[in-house]
């Protein structure tokens, strides 16, 4: 069995993207790791040639930015990506640039490719996710974070009529419009993408927001104070767990402070009520899924 990583990055530096982190916490996992490096602001490209392992491939690409409504661009470049692994790959690991992967998981990975390989009913395989915000301290467990996606699919490289892609903003993966049938991979992906100083992430958004939003929204947001207000949340939790050991340099020259009230919640009446339902159950009432457990 192998199993090929892939990942899409543009301005990585001047984002401020936990990109290195991010490929070096698949690797162990991966029998190669391509990188598609988009033209940049900065010098995103070196930083991906100065991570010392031979798994890693790089092609550079540039990305349409006139493919920008709802983030179209960044599916695009994913299937662009996704079509350049290794064509004996059985599995393609998909990894975005502000998420990484805890140690812990990467047997149970591994074993859970192995044991689906066979299955050609299973098309992806399902991560949870864990979406940490403002510090590494704080993670989100209200219904505007996801809970899940397919962050490995079955590889097509090589076939004449390739099905699985990318879909929308490149969130999860399907065949057209169909969602893929998948089982879960026993592993979760900690999701970084909240987690600058207020300043940094502000400076993201500016930059990023472009991906989503039409020129005169862009342009209120690019003309929006330098500072993230990060007390604007719904529901926040403590975490109390362990951070991926390929986080630690990053954790520990955090150089700024955000002190959140965990007590408050500020929820509208319908969605309180769905909050303690998931709460007390474990069911997520009315949740969209991108995929079809099986």
């Amino acid at each position: 069995m192998k199993i090929s990583g892939f990942t899409i990055i543009r301005n990585a530096i001047q984002n401020d993207y936990p990109i290195v982190e991010a490929i070096e916490s698949i690797l162990p996992v991966v029998d190669e790791m391509l990188v598609s490096v988009g033209k940049s602001d900065d010098d995103t490209l070196g930083l991906i040639r100065s991570i010392p392992s031979p798994k890693i491939r790089i092609v550079e690409s540039e990305w349409d930015m006139t493919l920008r409504e709802g983030g179209k661009v960044l599916a695009v470049e994913t299937d662009k990506a996704l079509k350049q692994v290794a064509t004996d790959s059985d599995w393609a690991f998909y990894i975005q640039g502000d998420e990484v992967l805890h140690e812990k998981y990467h047997a149970v990975i591994r074993d859970s490719c192995e044991k689906y390989v066979g299955d050609q009913r299973v098309e992806g395989l399902l991560f949870d996710y864990v979406h940490f915000y403002g510090t590494y301290d704080y993670y989100g467990d209200s219904r505007k974070w996801y809970r899940r996606e397919i962050r490995i699919v079955r590889n097509e490289a090589g076939l004449s009529q390739r099905k699985i892609a990318a879909y929308r903003d490149a969130q999860g993966f399907r065949k057209g419009t169909e969602k893929l049938n998948v089982k879960h991979s026993g592993a979760a992906i900690y999701h970084y993408g909240w987690v600058k100083s207020p300043v940094q992430m502000k400076t993201k958004m500016k930059n990023v927001s472009r991906f989503w939003k039409d020129d005169e929204e862009w342009e209120r947001v690019l003309k929006s104070e330098d500072f993230f207000d990060y007390s604007a949340f719904d529901s926040l939790k403590l975490f109390t767990g362990t951070h991926p050991a390929v986080m630690k340099r990053r954790i520990a020259s955090q150089n700024w402070k955000v002190d959140l009230d965990l007590s408050k919640k500020k929820f509208k009446l319908k969605d309180a009520l769905l909050y303690w339902f998931e709460k007390k159950t474990g069911r997520r009432l009315f949740e969209f899924r991108n995929y079809r457990f099986i």
